[in-house]
């Protein structure tokens, strides 16, 4: 256990040894800056002084304090930063953020096009201040893309919403901007490579990372469905394409919604034992299953309007039938499970709280 506990402490410092300069506002860089700050590496965020700093510090619910310089949108990914309020027009407190940049291991940016070269920020100017530099930049449609990009442009533009929603319904957008962390994720993993390829070669790197590149990187397996058979997938609800039973929605006797993932032909078959339906030579495989998905569903939901939630859910996940019930967050962060991944932090006399974006955990075996 001391070798774990030793270990550990030595993967941290690796990253706690590092000065990151976070000159990114929104979601994607600071998600980026957090991590760092989570993995203990001081994270100095510079903000834009003449619009009262990060955009998001104003994208308040109607319940929060309107007086308050943070919202809860701004504390979701600007835990444990230093915070520094520079006006770029002026060269004195511009000369301030290159002396940062100077002594930093990681600077992480997402000017709009064009804006790098105007202050002096741009790749060649970065690296005469520092050739060790790790210059981390993201865009929206592509470093010399002018378009403004923000999660929700994008999810339009890559196909996301025109398959999301209810079917003869209108498109939807998912309600967390996940494009944006999808960069966030493809960046900090650029990054963590440029930090091992360092220690091989020495020098200055450049990691870029457009959030088109990213959505599109992630359309997964609805891509491939379309390059490979040219069926455009069309929203579905919460149902899936290529499974069935999954994603549609049946109510219990006591009025909860839940749900149920049926990936192979065992556990549809568990599912139908315990809900008393007779598996039909139809059902016996999941593409006759696709084929017949409204049928089934119906048979489904006749039975599952006999049991109460929490009833039927213990039953089926003894017999490993993936299953859930549909959580709001409240019923979520009563989960103690949950509760461990809040971060609580105090700023400008606010009591703020997050989610932690480090979950991963590692041992040495």
């Amino acid at each position: 256990m001391k070798k774990n506990c030793s270990y550990i402490r030595f993967m941290k410092s690796v990253l706690a040894d590092l000065t990151v300069i976070e000159v990114a506002s929104v979601l994607a860089g600071p998600a980026v800056g957090m991590y760092f700050a989570e993995k203990g590496a001081k994270v100095i965020k510079v903000e834009n002084k003449i619009t009262n700093g990060d955009v998001t510090r104003s994208w308040k619910l109607p319940v929060e304090d309107s007086n308050s310089s943070i919202s809860a949108y701004f504390s979701s990914v600007n835990w444990h930063k230093e915070h520094l309020f520079l006006d770029f027009n002026d060269q004195n407190e511009l000369k301030e953020l290159q002396n940062l940049i100077k002594n930093a291991d990681i600077l992480i940016t997402n000017f709009k096009a064009g804006d790098a070269q105007k202050f002096g920020l741009d790749l060649h100017s970065v690296k005469e201040l520092n050739d060790h530099i790790i210059l981390a930049e993201l865009s929206g449609f592509g470093a010399k893309d002018e378009r403004v990009a923000y999660d929700l442009v994008l999810q339009a533009e890559t196909g996301f919403m025109s398959m999301n929603g209810e079917p003869n319904g209108k498109v939807v957008k998912m309600p967390v901007a996940f494009i944006d962390l999808f960069a966030a994720h493809q960046l900090k993993e650029g990054i963590l490579e440029a930090l091992l390829t360092q220690k091989l070669q020495s020098g200055a790197y450049h990691v870029q990372v457009s959030l088109y590149d990213a959505a599109i990187a992630s359309l997964a397996n609805q891509a491939s469905n379309y390059l490979m058979t040219g069926s455009i997938p069309k929203p579905l609800g919460s149902k899936h394409p290529n499974i069935a039973p999954y994603g549609e929605l049946f109510e219990t006797k006591d009025g909860f919604l839940i749900t149920f993932a049926i990936g192979s032909d065992k556990q549809f078959e568990s599912l139908c034992k315990e809900l008393d339906i007779e598996v039909k030579a139809i059902y016996s495989n999941n593409k006759d299953r696709v084929t017949h998905r409204e049928e089934i569903a119906s048979l489904i939901s006749l039975k599952v309007k006999n049991f109460n939630a929490d009833d039927l859910l213990n039953k089926l996940i003894q017999l490993k039938v993936p299953v859930a019930k549909v959580k709001d967050l409240k019923s979520v962060f009563e989960d103690t499970k949950a509760k461990d991944l809040i971060l609580e932090e105090t700023v400008d006399n606010t009591k703020t709280k997050r989610v932690k974006t480090v979950v991963y955990s590692i041992n040495r075996i």
